[in-house]
């Protein structure tokens, strides 16, 4: 059988220095020449940025956010639940008013706006308490996505001034998203929209300025108006899985002409619009054409789970019905062991692409060549059947991944 560990051991190695840092004295520098360059006050150089703390905790959940590591039943069920849905139409009823405003002035229908509060923070149940300062300083010092989070935290420090903030107010997730929609400073600073008219931005405490910003946010992403985001369908039992290929886009026709129908086994409408087929849990669990605004929710998180339970959680407030097949239980895989898959498939020159845990759209079309080579259906999901004719164990790999 495969040895998974001993690549945990050197991943473990690998990115230990970074995860048991103890200090962010080596970037206050480079920090304050950019602040000083940037025009920012002397409070920011001289007495924010140098009391700045390294967040351990942060950087853990960076390398194992849930979108890499759970199963998609685990996390469509817990992000869609019937608490989750009733309180959402009980929510669009008292913003009645404010959501059609809403979607008559940036196009985005309140079903959307709401299942994107509810899937942020459970309309605002829970924000994060991390602070945001530090949690960014933390990734931006971090050499993984060192560029990014630099641009980030320079935009809190931005904030701070133009918004006449306290460093302790700013609080929310691990990532230093903020309020009721989870706005990244950056975007908090380019698409946050005074919603309740008295002459501030909060999103942290004001419901009309958060949900107006999401709708401005997504009208500047690209919201189609008039258009859903995707529909649940089916596919026939010959179905090419072999032209099953991320991001091919075919028309509703072409989809048609291949077999698929409604979830209810109806013809799909034989039109020209543009879909792109998913299947989250493979080819035993529900199927998915997705449209261009399933791109733009992606625009806002770009993991697949996560725009799937946006559209339908929407769908469900506006009153449709479960899904015709239930997301199947799977067995929970460590990035750990998504690496080992990776290694095994490069063994057999099968795959190109980084060793990095996450299974992207180069480690599934990998996995479907080699499924087409030992007569699995090639849908490019990491089945158990798949695990054992490559000889690996999916045996836990100890630390539990949250």
């Amino acid at each position: 059988m495969y040895n998974w560990k001993s690549l945990l051991v050197c991943t473990a190695l690998i990115i230990s220095p970074a995860l048991h840092a103890n200090s962010l004295s080596e970037c206050y520098p480079d920090w304050q020449q950019k602040a000083r360059s940037l025009g920012l006050s002397k409070d920011i150089t001289e007495s924010v940025i140098p009391g700045l703390e390294h967040l351990p905790r942060v950087l853990e959940l960076d390398r194992r956010q849930p979108e890499f590591t759970v199963s998609f039943s685990s996390y469509f069920n817990t992000r869609v639940s019937e608490q989750r849905i009733e309180r959402g139409r009980a929510l669009i009823e008292e913003h009645r008013s404010l959501l059609n405003r809403l979607t008559q002035e940036y196009g985005v229908p309140a079903q959307y706006l709401i299942a994107f509060w509810g899937l942020e923070t459970n309309y605002g149940g829970y924000k994060g308490k991390m602070s945001t300062l530090n949690a960014l300083a933390t990734l931006a010092c971090d050499p993984r996505r060192k560029d990014f989070f630099t641009a980030q935290l320079f935009d809190a420090f931005s904030m701070l001034e133009e918004l006449k903030l306290e460093p302790s107010v700013m609080v929310g997730s691990w990532a230093g998203a903020v309020g009721h929609t989870q706005f990244m400073p950056g975007n908090y600073r380019r698409f946050a929209v005074d919603g309740d008219g008295d002459g501030k931005i909060d999103l942290w405490n004001s419901i009309p300025d958060a949900l107006t910003s999401a709708a401005n946010f997504l009208n500047n992403l690209g919201w189609h108006t008039g258009e859903r985001w995707g529909r649940e369908v089916r596919l026939p039992e010959n179905f090419p899985y072999l032209e099953l290929v991320e991001q091919r886009k075919r028309s509703l026709s072409e989809w048609q002409q291949l077999g698929l129908t409604t979830a209810q086994g109806n013809k799909l409408p034989a039109e020209d619009m543009q879909a792109t087929l998913v299947l989250p849990a493979g080819h035993t669990g529900p199927a998915f054409l997705v449209y261009r605004n399933f791109n733009v929710i992606m625009g806002w998180n770009r993991s697949e789970f996560y725009a799937l339970s946006v559209g339908h959680l929407a769908d469900r407030i506006n009153g449709a019905g479960r899904l015709a097949v239930e997301p199947p239980e799977q067995p929970r895989l460590s990035i750990a062991q998504v690496q080992v898959l990776q290694e095994r498939l490069k063994e057999l020159g099968l795959m190109d692409g980084e060793v990095d845990g996450i299974l992207g759209p180069a480690t599934r079309q990998s996995i479907r060549a080699f499924q087409q080579q030992q007569g699995i259906i090639p849908d490019g999901f990491p089945h158990p059947s798949l695990f054992k004719a490559l000889n690996i164990s999916q045996a836990d790999s100890g630390e539990p991944v949250h």
